[in-house]
């Protein structure tokens, strides 16, 4: 077992993003935790603020794709003091290799973090072939 490390505040990313954005404001890399059992691979994607209908899960070319905006908190009485939250939208992407179903993909979101499930394809049964002659 490892040393226990000191805990330590992350703050928000910003990315520098890779294509030219089509919204303004800042784009933030999301911070993914990733699981691995031997029948699929989980990634856990904290995306605070982002709701399921402002939230796009893509997959095309074995890039899975994950995009999130949070939308600015509008409707607040009073002055802002001081402001730490900043919205913006998430962006990451992941490379996929060929041990995963791709059409098998689960997306779940719930409290501000996207459970994603990646079931791998299933290994071929091993199996004796009989020769015939012939």
């Amino acid at each position: 077992m490892s040393e226990p490390k000191e805990l330590k505040a992350v703050e928000k990313q910003a990315l520098a993003s890779p294509a030219e954005q089509t919204k303004p404001g800042p784009v933030f890399t999301p911070n993914v935790d990733i699981f691995e059992t031997e029948k699929a691979i989980t990634l856990l994607v904290d995306m605070p603020g982002v709701k399921a209908n402002e939230l796009n899960v893509d997959l095309r070319d074995d890039t899975l794709t994950l995009t999130g905006d949070v939308l600015p908190n509008v409707g607040t009485p009073g002055e802002k003091v001081y402001v730490e939250y900043e919205t913006g939208r998430y962006y990451r992407q992941f490379s996929l290799s060929e041990v995963i179903a791709q059409e098998k993909i689960d997306a779940k979101l719930s409290d501000g973090v996207l459970r994603l499930t990646l079931p791998k394809v299933e290994k071929a049964t091993p199996r004796r072939i009989t020769v015939q002659a012939g």
